[in-house]
């Protein structure tokens, strides 16, 4: 069975579109990539989006493997200007509430859910460990899906999951929810 370690890119810049990361988000992914380093990575596997890029360009570095990118790690529905950043919370929180709620741009939960276990099953015919760099969304659909909303957290449901947090996953099996242990 592969081991999947998912992490949820480092912070990023407060800004519309598809921001990068922030001097902090460097350091968390610096940190995330040394700890990283010492698990044996098989692969880097990222979401397109610059943030998640960016903090597995330093993952891949520190196990000396390229980047792989899948648009099925994308977010469930990302900010731009499209939109006012109310509407796209007041889109954000339906989702949550819902998960079969449709926003403008993006998908349901229960949509990203699945293509991010879709994923993991196509991974799951690779030698791992495998490191999976997405968005805090989609991996709370991803758990939303596989153990359901009662596992989970009211913070990891309505906060998210904490910049560069690793969940650790037993092909789809959860061994460990957004842990940070390896940042402090």
């Amino acid at each position: 069975m592969t081991v999947f370690y998912v992490v949820q890119h480092a912070e990023k810049e407060r800004q519309l579109g598809d921001p990068g990361l922030t001097a902090l988000g460097t350091q968390q992914a610096v940190r995330t990539a040394d700890w990283l380093r010492d698990v044996g990575l098989k692969a880097v596997v990222s979401s397109p989006m610059r943030r998640t890029r960016e903090t597995a360009e330093f993952i891949a570095a520190a196990a000396e493997l390229p980047v792989r990118e899948d648009a099925r790690l994308r977010e469930r529905m990302n900010w731009d200007d499209d939109q006012s950043l109310e509407d796209f919370l007041t889109e954000w929180d339906a989702t949550v509430q819902d998960r079969d709620f449709i926003p403008r741009s993006g998908d349901s939960s229960h949509q990203a859910g699945a293509r991010f276990l879709s994923c993991l099953r196509d991974l799951t015919r690779e030698p791992g460990p495998i490191a999976v760099v997405t968005h805090g969304g989609v991996t709370v659909d991803l758990l939303r899906t596989l153990i359901g909303d009662d596992a989970l957290t009211a913070s990891l449901l309505n906060e998210g999951v904490p910049a560069c947090a690793i969940t650790t996953l037993y092909g789809t099996s959860v061994v460990d929810i957004a842990s940070h242990a390896h940042l402090g």
